[in-house]
């Protein structure tokens, strides 16, 4: 890509934070420092069978909406070589990902997977029925999100391109700018400012989308109906549903990443501890006895 130093050092800025946690329908997991993956919860389709992988830098898991009663998910692992690896259900192909080389950041969505290359394009494999794989065409994006049915992508310049279902405006982000972060879920999508504030859009039924009194953000995620923000002090703050209990994170102290899963939330503590609330009828908060998680911009 033809960039000035500016935008180089934009590129960096962004990309250098990697995702060491993630949470998906009823699973969650976690990359420890030695590059090795720990995950718990449901494992009805190998969704958690990681203990083989190794020289792992992020991961990321597949998530599907509550309502939906099946526990299709995927885990996915980008290698510290570029390489992709994939375990969980494979129905529409999200796990194959064997060929892909050259990725910097991987997003896992409902039945598709999304790899973010080092050049600023982006590669897809997976359901396609709503047009949320139609990336062929992005270039210069910097960070990558995956929706239930739709797809996030951020360029350089701070702006947003965004594919897929847009039924309730979750892809009407064409207008946001100095975006520096974006989560995307099952029907709404958040995009943090690099004031400290954020912006969202989509399905706000469960008032997943009252984000515009927040200050001083760092970091966002989203679960199917509600949206986390982890604060400049380590605290977090939560919006939406909260029937499990999800939202319930107000007394969380010395935060440094946050995940979302359908109806739970994971905090990852400055020590490498780990810190879950919501559903947990998989066990997928079982993360107590979890220790030497990496942080995440080491």
């Amino acid at each position: 890509m033809d960039k000035n130093k500016d935008s180089i050092m934009w590129d960096l800025k962004i990309i250098k934070p990697k995702d060491t946690i993630a949470a998906g329908r009823r699973h969650t997991v976690g990359l420890k420092y030695d590059g090795t993956v720990t995950a718990v919860g449901d494992n009805k389709y190998g969704q958690c069978d990681v203990s083989g992988w190794h020289d792992i830098v992020a991961v990321a898991a597949g998530n599907v909406h509550m309502a939906t009663n099946t526990g299709n998910a995927h885990t996915i692992g980008l290698k510290s070589d570029g390489t992709v690896v994939a375990v969980g259900w494979n129905k529409y192909d999200q796990c194959d990902v064997s060929g892909w080389h050259d990725i910097v950041a991987v997003a896992a969505g409902w039945r598709r997977t999304l790899g973010l290359k080092s050049d600023g394009t982006v590669v897809t494999v997976g359901r396609n029925n709503e047009g949320q794989c139609n990336v062929r065409g992005w270039r210069d994006i910097v960070a990558v999100a995956a929706g239930d049915w739709h797809t996030i992508g951020l360029k350089s310049d701070g702006t947003m391109e965004a594919v897929g279902n847009n039924r309730y405006g979750q892809c009407n982000v064409r207008s946001w700018h100095d975006i520096v972060a974006i989560a995307a879920s099952y029907l709404h999508t958040v995009g943090l400012r690099s004031d400290g504030t954020v912006a969202a859009v989509g399905l706000n039924k469960d008032d997943q989308c009252d984000v515009s009194g927040w200050r001083g953000i760092v970091t966002i995620a989203t679960g199917s109906n509600h949206t986390i923000g982890l604060k400049s002090d380590g605290t977090v703050t939560a919006v939406g549903w909260n029937e499990h209990g999800q939202c319930n994170v107000s007394g969380w102290r010395d935060i440094v990443a946050v995940a979302a899963g359908c109806a739970h939330t994971i905090g990852l503590k400055s020590d490498g501890t780990v810190i879950a609330v919501g559903d947990n009828e998989y066990g997928q908060c079982d993360v107590s006895g979890w220790c030497s998680i990496q942080l995440p911009d080491n």
